[in-house]
């Protein structure tokens, strides 16, 4: 089976973003026809300025919402990857491949750290290296494919350089993988400011759907979404970005196209209470089965503490045999010490 990788950085609350560009379809189709993993990238969420306590508390909620969405341990491996020693091992290897110059050109680094020094912070060193430690994420395991947003499509591409850089230079090791991006609602935007993606992380609140907001809140916010200038409901992606992104979610939500519901609507006020209600029934399971999942830690716990186990089992091969090929001694051989006598 083809081996899939996706995971989810705990630095907010889940929005309808990641579910309808990423996690639903995790539970739909990638845990069926594939060997899949999904995970909560924890150690991602300490390359900027963070509340400890909360980092804990999201990673669970986040933890507890993916398997609300429908991934199911039985089919899937669901884990924390700071439970998975082999992230970090292989990242530093990694970064011995990886240079300065090609970090510096990721566009997101880019905007982050501008966005932090306007502020009148510091920059950490792992915002600049955390793409790497994203590479490690997806070739410890050897995956074939990596489901990601539009946004995060440079970072699958470093990771294959890396992959193909590091296979040349020491030997075939990794498996070189590619990007699978949904073929709606990829990318949902902010309902306020429709030209920004809905990011977990945001401060508008007004303008992201969070998978537990209360079906009343769904509501409010999307009859309160921007829309564009005129009054015809066409799908134009460029000139009308509100409305757009309103079809799409419509879209993504009852399996209809942005194109063909543009022509259903006469007006914008029919189209946001249509995608109000359609939003509320695609996330009402959620949030029924993430109350459940709250009222049974421990069932949470042995699904994570469990997935860890099989994730380390996975990837350890895979980070030995970068460990050897690299050129470093592996633990506990016996056959070290004439080795290197032999070598002088």
């Amino acid at each position: 089976m083809t081996r899939v990788f996706s995971g989810i950085k705990p630095t907010g609350h889940l929005t309808l973003g990641n579910y309808l560009g990423a996690m639903r379809r995790w539970a739909a189709v990638d845990q069926h026809r594939s060997d899949a993993l999904f995970c909560v990238v924890d150690l991602h969420a300490l390359t900027v300025d963070h509340d400890p306590a909360r980092v804990r508390r999201l990673s669970r909620q986040a933890a507890t919402l993916l398997l609300a969405s429908g991934l199911d341990p039985e089919l899937c491996t669901v884990f924390v990857q700071s439970h998975v020693d082999e992230h970090a091992r292989l990242s530093y290897v990694l970064e011995c491949v990886a240079t300065d110059g090609e970090m510096r050109r990721m566009i997101q680094y880019r905007e982050k750290a501008a966005r932090e020094q306007r502020r009148g912070g510091s920059v950490r060193l792992s915002l600049l290296t955390y793409p790497v430690l994203m590479a490690a994420d997806i070739l410890a395991y050897g995956a074939e494919e990596v489901p990601v947003g539009d946004d995060q499509a440079q970072h699958v591409e470093l990771t294959r350089d890396l992959a193909v850089r590091f296979n040349q230079r020491y030997g075939h090791t990794f498996v070189v993988p590619r990007a699978t991006h949904p073929k709606v609602a990829a990318r949902v935007m902010n309902l306020q400011e429709p030209t920004s993606k809905m990011g977990k992380s945001d401060d508008t609140g007004p303008g992201i759907v969070y998978l537990l907001d209360e079906p009343d809140v769904v509501r409010k916010k999307i009859m309160r979404a921007v829309t564009d200038s005129g009054r015809e409901v066409v799908y134009d992606r460029e000139a009308r970005p509100g409305v757009a992104n309103l079809l799409e979610i419509l879209a993504a939500c009852t399996g209809g196209s942005p194109e063909a519901l543009g022509g259903a609507y006469a007006s914008y006020g029919d189209l946001k209470r249509d995608t109000a209600e359609a939003v509320v029934e695609v996330l009402r399971p959620v949030r029924e089965r993430h109350a459940e999942l709250c009222a049974d830690p421990g069932h949470v716990e042995k699904v994570l503490r469990e997935g860890a186990e099989r994730a380390r089992g996975m990837a350890r091969p895979t980070v030995d045999a970068a460990y050897r090929a690299i050129g470093l001694l592996p633990a506990g051989a016996d056959a070290g010490a004439p080795a290197l006598n032999a070598a002088r």
